[in-house]
């Protein structure tokens, strides 16, 4: 499967090959803030998988378990493109609006469920992580 997508001025795109080795939505509240909305749905990748056009700009964030996150978007329109984590070396997180076609997206967990909005109802099918996914 090819998969493609960018940012919302195009300065930033992207090119995967491959499947996605998960999907999944983080309620964290980082990840609220860094959306600015209720929750962040991305899937991950093999960085060996991805081809990225366009430079992003890069935001060193702490989770709630003092472990960094890269928070990779793109200096032009602030769109977030990818997050990657030093505990989990060779995989890119994408953030899945930035898809050109989401409609290969299903996903199947929900974590940091502990810090989700009140008014987010999670299908009781999915798997839910309340905290640090590990």
């Amino acid at each position: 499967m090819t998969m493609t997508g960018q940012c919302l001025c195009g300065a930033v795109s992207y090119k995967i090959e491959g499947d996605m080795q998960m999907c999944g939505v983080c309620h964290c509240k980082n990840c609220q803030r860094q959306a600015g909305s209720s929750y962040s749905v991305l899937f991950a990748v093999g960085d060996d998988q991805i081809e990225i056009t366009g430079g992003l700009t890069t935001y060193d964030d702490h989770s709630d378990t003092g472990n960094v996150v890269h928070r990779h978007f793109c200096g032009t329109c602030g769109s977030p493109v990818k997050t990657t984590l030093p505990t989990q070396q060779g995989v890119t997180f994408i953030k899945a609006g930035t898809l050109d076609d989401t409609s290969v997206l299903k996903p199947g967990i929900h974590f940091w469920t502990g810090s989700k909005q009140d008014w987010v109802t999670v299908d009781a099918d999915v798997p839910q992580i309340e905290g640090n996914p590990g």
